[in-house]
């Protein structure tokens, strides 16, 4: 254990010592100032949101739940999905309001919530990023291979074919090459500028109305009411909601994909005329503009051709071309290529960032962020990232990454949330001691009392100054929630996958889970809360980031299992990663060891000139008394 202690830097291993090691804060004057100029206005922001969100769910993604997972429900999937990402949105906003300093939840979380924390969400950031740019990139090869006839998929699928479950049919090797090409160009100093990215995505808001509008001249109500006999087997029941509402609820953790890519609005932060007001606006506008684009994409979609006759790798394209209007064909089309150009361009464009910036604090590889003399750029990061990129895009299919970047974005969020609730009860340092000093003084008796917990529990003193006692309770409760939230979602999956034969027992079992979860949040709304003003605050704290919390972990568990097994492989090799390099070379525990050094050294001269002042009294004093008997 001693060894084990040493190799960690930690003086003697214990459950205090490894807490204090993986609760390390990084001092917020740490965060060095961006030397970007803060040119970015709140529109500015709200455009890159929507050019980084607005990609292949727009252009792909409702094709494909419709036709294999909700049926026409998916606006119902999508409507789910947007709610989920406004609640993890405004828990984003507050994150941005609380710290001075724009950036990712990476910084948030390692400002304000400890390093262990903040590696997972920045190790969970990296496969979003990644995933997100691979999947776009699939989804443009696809895009682009179905429209010429499907020459790419048919030579690649015939004569490299990967035979391995779990993977793409072939190896999508111009996928690979446009990604490389792309963090090439990242990697030499290409920028996007926010008057280019404005366009891109004025454009791409333009060809989405195009569709609603184009296409509300061929729809028909009757492709929402299917009767059962008309409908192929294997495409469920027909109607509105073909395959039930378990259909709903595995097309919503699907379609919140559509909703990610809001957070680079906080990691583009850094060049924000005034971050603390225009992100939240930006988080929450540009969510809103996005839910509306797919929800009346995917109406008009599943209104003009039945859900079973969609095309699933570019839908739009095909539906147009059924219907004979060739030109809004080619529209959407040439659209779409901008469209996931632009989308691309943004999901990649933040992947660099992070990993530099862990580099930088010594979690990752020194030397993912070194900066190039020549370009001025973590060349060598970004080539690994995008060479990461390629080959996900390479070996997987669509649906294979928009799962996996799902069930890391989920868990990234559900910590988001967690840790909001977390610093809104933390300890008020400055205000605590008075708290303590007039309880010991009122000569209180509670420890000893039998009821005492109870009565910390639901703070019935009326405490309205947080302690640390307070913010224990506060921690424990949330780290119950979020555990008990898995027991209760799978409670619920009974209901929504097989409602018709739901008995009494598993109704009491549903409101026996349920009791818990809001007796948790009843004990943490009672806690008194930090007096920290922020210039934006999560509405209705505990409540809507604990029903964001639920919602997160039960989309996560709608996942199949071979999704869970690939996040499980990542999280390991960030633990590893974690355990065997960032807890020793992080920056913040060599700066503990400078600061302990210097320590010594000043307790050591102190201790040397002591000894001197010693040594020499000592030999005054014989001297003294010859003087005094003589």
């Amino acid at each position: 254990m001693e060894e084990f202690a040493e190799y960690y830097g930690m003086p003697s291993w214990s459950v205090t010592n490894a807490f204090r090691v993986l609760t390390r804060k990084k001092p917020l004057e740490d965060s060095n100032e961006s030397k970007l100029a803060k040119v970015l206005s709140a529109f500015d922001l709200t455009a890159l949101g929507i050019g980084s969100t607005l990609g292949v769910g727009v252009y792909v993604l409702a094709g494909e739940v419709s036709k294999q997972v909700a049926g026409p429900a998916v606006v119902i999937s999508f409507l789910i999905a947007a709610i989920a990402s406004i609640f993890a949105g405004l828990c984003y906003a507050e994150f941005g309001a609380r710290v001075p300093k724009a950036g990712s939840a990476y910084i948030y979380s390692y400002v304000t919530i400890g390093e262990f924390i903040a590696f997972l969400i920045g190790w969970n950031l990296i496969l979003e990023y990644a995933i997100g740019s691979a999947s776009v990139v699939k989804g443009l090869s696809t895009y682009l291979d179905q429209l010429c006839g499907n020459p790419m998929s048919s030579f690649l699928g015939t004569h490299m074919p990967i035979n391995i479950q779990g993977l793409g049919a072939y190896p999508d090797l111009f996928a690979f090459v446009v990604t490389i090409l792309f963090s090439l160009a990242i990697a030499v100093g290409a920028k996007e500028s926010t008057r280019v990215n404005n366009v891109f995505t004025i454009l791409n808001l333009g060809v989405v109305l195009f569709v609603i509008i184009a296409g509300l001249f061929h729809v028909s109500s009757s492709n929402w009411s299917i009767p059962k006999s008309s409908v192929p087997e294997g495409y469920g029941d027909g109607g509105f909601m073909p395959y039930g509402v378990s259909g709903i609820i595995k097309g919503a953790a699907v379609c919140f994909y559509g909703f990610i890519g809001f957070d680079c609005i906080a990691t583009a932060g850094e060049e924000a005329k005034n971050p603390k007001k225009s992100i939240p606006f930006a988080v929450i506008v540009s969510l809103a503009m996005i839910f509306l684009a797919y929800f009346g994409v995917s109406s008009v979609l599943t209104m003009m051709l039945p859900y079973y006759e969609q095309d699933e790798k570019a839908p739009l394209p095909h539906v147009f071309r059924i219907n004979g209007w060739h030109v809004a064909e080619y529209v959407v089309s040439i659209g779409a290529m901008f469209g996931l150009c632009s989308s691309m361009m943004g999901a990649m464009f933040p992947l660099p960032r992070i990993v530099f910036a862990m580099s930088n604090d010594g979690l990752l590889f020194r030397f993912l962020g070194d900066i190039s003399e020549k370009y001025k750029t973590p060349f060598k990061g970004t080539m690994l990232t995008g060479l990461l990129t390629g080959i996900l895009a390479a070996v997987f299919n669509l649906s294979q990454l928009v799962n996996m970047m799902s069930i890391g974005t989920l868990l990234a969020y559900s910590m988001v949330a967690s840790c909001v609730l977390m610093l809104r009860y933390e300890v008020d340092d400055r205000r605590e001691s008075r708290i303590i000093g007039n309880s010991r003084s009122s000569g209180s008796a509670d420890q000893d009392q039998p009821c005492a917990l109870w009565r910390r529990l639901f703070n019935s003193k009326g405490l309205t100054v947080s302690t640390k006692q307070t913010s224990r309770i506060v921690t424990v409760m949330v780290t119950l929630f979020s555990l008990w939230c898995f027991v209760f979602s799978q409670i619920l999956t009974k209901f929504e996958e097989d409602l018709s034969n739901v008995t009494h027992f598993d109704g009491i079992a549903l409101i026996l889970g349920a009791i818990p979860l809001v007796i948790m949040l009843v004990i943490i709304s009672r806690q008194p809360t930090s007096a920290v003003n922020l210039s934006f605050k999560v509405p209705l704290v505990p409540w809507l980031p604990g029903i964001s919390i639920l919602i997160n972990i039960y989309l996560m568990i709608k996942l199949d299992i071979l999704t869970w097994v690939r996040f499980c492989i990542w999280l390991t090799i960030g633990l590893a990663i974690f355990l065997a390099y960032g807890i020793r070379h992080s920056r913040l525990r060599q700066r503990e060891q400078r600061n302990n050094s210097m320590a010594i050294m000043r307790d050591c001269s102190e201790s040397a000139l002591l000894g001197q002042e010693n040594s020499k009294y000592s030999n005054e004093v014989p001297l003294i008394l010859m003087h005094s008997t003589s």
